[in-house]
């Protein structure tokens, strides 16, 4: 059996998602400068390439999984947030980093490469709603609690890739780790020998489904720590007893699937494979046949048979690119309609373009630094997560 791709039908917002103008609530809060070509320019691509060519070594091009087709064509090398900063750092002869993804991605990179490398982001606006949802002051707020309470010893902070250099800093300060959502078991695992309990960032539901799912937690382990009540809206009791106090924080994407996603596919498509990632809630990656990250989804579709039928919940843009590479599967998208990442899609061509014109022209635009103590810090927790056994 093959099947055609079906597009998800838009919602009411769908084509704010595609993004230009200023985000406010970004997790950088601009717009880009300068005067962006149209979308409708036939010659954007002839553009880009000639652009590339004239940088040739000078740039590495980085292209983020969720990235539209019309700018991963243009990508050196594509991944995930931390295969693509780890493919930074193995190109010390790159003077320029043109980071296709977003802000908490690019500061990554920074962290990883040489102070003699410049990282680019396209549009200065693709922040993450994730690492938006934990903001450092808040987070200090929380361990000055714990720190009242008499368990700050006994806590072990573990932030998830997914979170600005500001909380990696944080993390790396308190002797914590940063995880992916690929080894997220193997920082908890480490956490845990350290100490009692686990303060994990940002996002809620990889925290929760890792130990539940995983580790043999239960979910009355898990403690959510609410940075806009008062101690979090929990009592010191509740603190003192919980082996996981997760940050209420979650992915805009992954967010959305729920458990009706789920049921209603199951009777539309008989033996259809339910697959989503880990950020998804934990009813819903309760009730899927696979569960792992983009890699993990990426390398299930690519191992599954001919003929097998798959529902797949994680961001749009990499859904329709499996499917579009492997028809002679069954691939639809878990949610009925439209769900991209409204801030990932602000990297478009045209901003790709203007971005890659700029550094031919000299002038070096967008570019993306982290302070050196921060730096260091945010070195020291990712340091500490590529030693994990």
């Amino acid at each position: 059996m093959t099947s055609t791709w079906v597009e998800p039908s838009n919602t009411a917002t769908a084509l704010l998602l595609l993004g230009r103008g200023t985000d406010p609530a970004s997790e950088a809060g601009v717009d880009c400068p300068g005067d962006l070509p149209s979308p409708s320019d036939p010659d954007l691509v002839a553009r880009a390439m000639a652009a590339k060519l004239a940088l040739g070594d000078r740039v590495f091009v980085l292209g983020h999984h969720y990235q539209r087709d019309e700018v991963i064509q243009f990508a050196d090398v594509t991944g995930d947030s931390f295969k693509l900063a780890r493919e930074a750092a193995a190109r010390p002869d790159a003077e320029f980093i043109v980071f296709c993804g977003v802000h908490f991605m690019a500061e990554s990179a920074d962290i990883l490469t040489t102070d003699a490398q410049k990282v680019i982001l396209p549009d200065l606006a693709a922040g993450c709603s994730m690492a938006d949802m934990a903001v450092l002051s808040q987070v200090e707020t929380a361990w000055e609690l714990f720190e009242d309470l008499g368990i700050a010893g006994d806590v072990v902070p573990v932030t998830y890739m997914n979170s600005s250099a500001d909380i990696k800093g944080f993390v790396g300060r308190n002797k914590g780790v940063v995880c992916t959502s690929s080894n997220a078991k193997r920082a908890l695992d480490w956490a845990f020998e350290q100490g009692s309990k686990v303060f994990f960032l940002p996002d809620q539901h990889l925290g929760r489904n890792t130990a539940v799912l995983e580790m043999g937690y239960s979910l009355d382990d898990c403690v959510l720590y609410d940075p806009h009540k008062p101690h979090g809206g929990l009592t010191p009791e509740q603190l003192r007893d919980a082996k996981m106090i997760l940050w209420r924080g979650h992915c805009s994407v992954h967010g959305r699937f729920t458990l009706s996603c789920v049921e209603e596919v199951r009777e539309r498509v008989p033996g259809v494979n339910v697959l989503v990632h880990p950020e998804c809630r934990h009813e819903v990656v309760t009730a899927a046949d696979y569960v792992g990250s983009t890699e993990y989804i990426i390398k299930t579709v690519e191992a599954a048979p001919a003929g097998s039928a798959w529902a797949i919940g994680t961001e749009l843009n990499l859904v329709r690119r499996l499917a579009n590479a492997h028809p002679d599967k069954q691939i639809m998208f878990l949610d009925r309609t439209v769900c991209y990442c409204s801030t990932m899609n602000r990297i478009d061509l045209p901003h790709l373009v203007w971005a890659l014109e700029e550094l031919v022209a000299g002038r070096t635009p967008n570019q993306i630094t982290v302070d050196p103590d921060t730096s260091a810090y945010a070195r020291s927790a990712l340091d500490q997560m590529l030693a994990l056994p």
